[in-house]
């Protein structure tokens, strides 16, 4: 008894099978591993985003509590433990003062404006640009295709002037 050529063929899969199998899983994971990719950019500018709005909201409180806002010469200070919006429990504590891209926010404060700043995705400057937080006004590319422009209307979530001052 020996066994035919057409039963011995059909027991498994030719390379040419394999190789096509492997072709396609190779395809389907780049595609993958770029969504991957791209979702997660979206969401490290989303978070620096989040920090900025974090400390503009802190810098606001502060001036409704007040009448001004703090003297702050740096990020950096406005994010210390020892600083008045920390101590204060206006912004969280252990705030980083790195954006999710590696780079530093940038920031000032005097009495009566501020300045906060993320230079955004350095690899994507497009969709992800830089952004710019001030009193009443937010500016920014939102990698989220269809909300406005930073994310938020300007002028909704900070008082502008004096307003929310009276004695």
């Amino acid at each position: 008894m020996t066994s035919s050529p057409a039963r011995h063929k059909t027991r498994g899969f030719s390379l040419l099978e394999l190789l096509v199998a492997m072709m396609i899983i190779a395809v389907l994971g780049t595609l993958g591993f770029s969504q991957y990719r791209k979702h997660s950019a979206q969401a490290r500018y989303l978070k620096a985003q989040d920090d900025l709005k974090i400390v503009a909201e802190g810098l606001d409180q502060y001036y409704l509590k007040h009448g001004y806002f703090p003297d702050f010469g740096s990020f950096d200070a406005m994010i210390d433990n020892n600083s008045s919006l920390v101590k204060e429990s206006l912004i969280k504590v252990g705030m980083s003062a790195q954006d999710p891209f590696g780079q530093p926010y940038e920031g000032k404060s005097s009495k009566v404006t501020y300045d906060l700043k993320c230079s955004g995705d350095p690899n994507n400057q497009d969709d992800a640009g830089p952004i710019l937080r001030t009193p009443g006004d937010v500016k920014g590319s939102s990698p989220v295709g269809n909300s406005p422009k930073g994310g938020l209307t300007p002028g909704n979530d900070m008082p502008a002037g004096n307003a929310g001052t009276q004695k």
